[in-house]
């Protein structure tokens, strides 16, 4: 039977590099949703010949359960994600059909997981957080503590070069993540941090070099600390150039609170900062640069482990990551029913090959602690 994968959203920057993924990568026939009606030569056969087009509002439930039960596979890309409610899994969940999302909000996850159980008894894999970060940082995680016997702590940095080539809605998810304080786990205890601060300097790999990183609101800031026995877990982001960075810090802390979090302050700082970008992202580009720190024990000898990537386009990389979880549960070699984040479903025997094949070069490296 051919495979036949739904991408809600698959218009959008993520969704079409998750759609031109599973394109090189699989032989499914893909299902693209937008809201609105697409061209007649935008998903034509004679331009791709797995991809057809649907209209489709999520907030037709009828329609929705209609889409996803002609599916074996879901993949949510309709963000920004703080906004959605868990239906569209809830409906796979009813529906016995496989989900991944590219959600990238905490609220987001805490609506997702009490359905763990649901998902377990109907034998639905559900993965959430799929795509660059989250997606590929948890794996990377992941790889790094296998390397010790005891992880003590994980900083995960983060430096996008303009808009990373991911559109508005990357633009809506940074400004909303700047609203409020958040709770990371330092030193066995939940604290209160306040985004965009704390900057410090972190050594990227070429061709950034230094770039500064400020505190921010990732799923990874509590998922990491349910998969690994750690002490603390630092979720670290910057922007490329460092222009970006000064003008965040100052709506996080310059704006009043109650201005920024209205949707339509949200929605004008996210289009004039994507004018910005379009401009500066010919000379910055638009990649990204992950660096995951752990530190730990191994033979009772202090040590720490330092994988890091470098890719060219932010978005590219965000398709890769879940378009690859999407191979494996097509190819049944990753079945794990239940909802998952990535670093607990995805191993690191298949993350490894997969990076590989998709020219998504990851280095590993030990050094004892001094």
């Amino acid at each position: 039977m051919t495979d036949r994968v739904l991408i809600l959203g698959g218009r959008g920057r993520i969704g079409s590099n998750v759609m031109q993924d599973l394109i090189a990568h699989t032989q499914a026939q893909i299902t693209i949703t937008g809201r609105h009606r697409a061209s007649e030569t935008e998903f034509s056969p004679q331009v791709q010949p797995q991809v057809q087009f649907l209209t489709l509002d999520l907030a037709d439930r009828d329609g929705l359960r209609d889409a996803i039960a002609s599916h074996n596979l879901v993949i949510h890309c309709a963000g920004p994600f703080l906004y959605r409610d868990a239906s569209v899994l809830k409906t796979c969940i009813e529906m016995g059909v496989n989900y991944l999302d590219v959600s990238d909000n905490r609220a987001f996850i805490q609506k997702a997981f009490p359905y763990h159980e649901a998902a377990a008894a109907a034998g639905v894999t559900a993965i959430i957080n799929t795509g660059v970060f989250p997606g590929i940082s948890n794996s990377m995680v992941r790889q790094a503590v296998e390397q010790l016997d005891q992880p003590e702590t994980i900083h995960l940095s983060y430096g996008v070069a303009g808009s990373g080539g991911a559109g508005v809605t990357v633009m809506r998810t940074t400004f909303l993540g700047l609203t409020e304080p958040f709770e990371a786990w330092i030193d066995n205890q939940w604290h209160q941090v306040k985004p965009y601060s704390d900057r410090e300097t972190v050594h990227f790999p070429q061709p950034y070099g230094k770039v500064g990183v400020y505190w921010f609101d990732v799923p990874e800031t509590v998922t990491l600390v349910n998969s690994f026995p750690v002490k603390t877990v630092i979720t670290k982001f910057g922007s490329i150039p460092d222009i970006y960075n000064h003008l965040t810090w100052i709506t996080a802390h310059l704006f009043p609170a109650d201005w920024l979090r209205k949707p339509e302050n949200i929605e004008y700082l996210s289009q004039i900062s994507y004018r910005m970008t379009q401009f500066s992202d010919r000379i910055s580009g638009i990649g990204i640069a992950i660096r995951a720190q752990v530190t730990g024990y191994k033979e009772n000898q202090p040590v720490t482990v330092v994988s890091t990537l470098v890719h060219e386009n932010t978005a590219a990389a965000a398709g890769a990551g879940t378009g690859s979880i999407a191979q494996f549960i097509l190819a049944g070699q990753l079945s794990k029913p239940g909802i998952w984040s990535v670093e607990q479903a995805l191993t690191t025997e298949l993350f490894e090959p997969a990076m590989q094949h998709r020219n998504i070069q990851i280095h590993l490296q030990t050094n004892p602690l001094t």
